[in-house]
């Protein structure tokens, strides 16, 4: 089984930043939440909340936004050239997509590459709240432990030091800087 991190590894960006960038240049009427989400980074810089609750405010904006299926659908159609190539090259249906951004938002573009193992925060796409903890660090690994139990995981992909934990579950485990691959050092075995 092979598992990977989505953003900056398998798309080249954030897909979470660049979604919501794409919404604000649509419906520039979304700047109203900008106080709510500016109080909530500064928030989380000072250690005032967790990055949940930072996220489930910065999310506030989905509120503004009809129908969250049809501007996920626009999105991935001006944005799915930005999954990096050597993914589509190997990819296989058993690969296993764990990401901090939304499973709303990640879900199209899965089913489309034929990728049916997702996991993601669950972010309620209307309302912007999370049902859960945000999908990142040792909360990868509780929520693929969850799915897959004691299962072996050949090989781990990501751009963030931040993986480390799922990195740690995998019997290879691979770093992304500057658009190239290295072993994970802690990883050789």
């Amino acid at each position: 089984m092979n598992v990977y991190d989505f953003d900056g590894t398998i798309y080249k960006g954030d897909s979470t930043i660049e979604f919501y960038l794409y919404c604000l240049a649509r419906r520039p009427f979304i700047a109203r939440y900008w106080p709510g989400q500016f109080r909530a980074m500064w928030r989380y810089k000072t250690g005032r909340c967790d990055k949940t609750k930072m996220k489930e405010d910065f999310f506030s904006f989905l509120r503004g936004i009809k129908d969250i299926g049809r501007e996920v659908e626009s999105f991935w159609k001006h944005h799915k050239g930005k999954l990096d190539s050597w993914y589509i090259q190997v990819k296989k249906p058993t690969d296993v997509i764990i990401s901090a951004s939304p499973e709303f938002l990640l879900r199209p573009i899965c089913r489309e590459l034929g990728i049916k193992n997702l996991i993601a925060s669950q972010v309620d796409g209307a309302s912007g709240i999370f049902a859960g903890d945000n999908c990142y660090g040792e909360e990868k690994v509780r929520r693929f432990r969850n799915i897959w139990k004691d299962e072996k995981i050949d090989a781990f992909y990501s751009d963030s030091e931040s993986d480390l934990p799922m990195a740690k579950l995998a019997v290879k485990a691979y770093m992304k800087k500057k658009g190239k691959f290295t072993l994970w050092k802690f990883a050789e075995k």
